[in-house]
């Protein structure tokens, strides 16, 4: 197995609790998720390789993924995707750093994404 990577993230918010538990809840669905509503803290399990803890700041949403080479654009971007788009009327911006150096990705609140009022995902392709 490849060395893993941990790439880190701080989102400027007042409402950082609320998204954590929100991004928990959710991605719960498809992995093992936890949040520990007392300590601000939570967790993400993807895969045996692939992770994410979450920690609730006064005015900041913090993480630290931790995933391979292959995958850590990935799962950076579906952790951000998630949280903007959560938090998109608090227009949130997520921005990752690398321990290995290299770029990680950015997610931001793209409104041409967004489809028309009225219409379906189906409708825009």
């Amino acid at each position: 197995m490849a060395d893993p990577i941990t790439s880190t993230a701080s989102v400027l918010t007042d409402r950082a609790a609320r998204y954590g538990k929100q991004l928990c809840s959710h991605l719960g669905r498809k992995a093992i998720a936890v949040w520990d509503a007392e300590d601000g803290t939570g967790r993400i399990g993807f895969d045996d390789a692939t992770h994410v803890e979450l920690v609730a700041a006064p005015f900041s949403l913090d993480f630290t993924l931790t995933a391979t080479e292959e995958n850590v654009d990935l799962f950076e971007d579906v952790v951000g995707r998630h949280l903007v788009r959560f938090g998109a009327k608090d227009e949130l911006e997520v921005t990752w750093q690398r321990s290995d150096g290299t770029a990680g990705t950015r997610q931001i609140n793209d409104t041409n994404d967004a489809p028309a009022p009225g219409t379906t995902t189906e409708e825009r392709a």
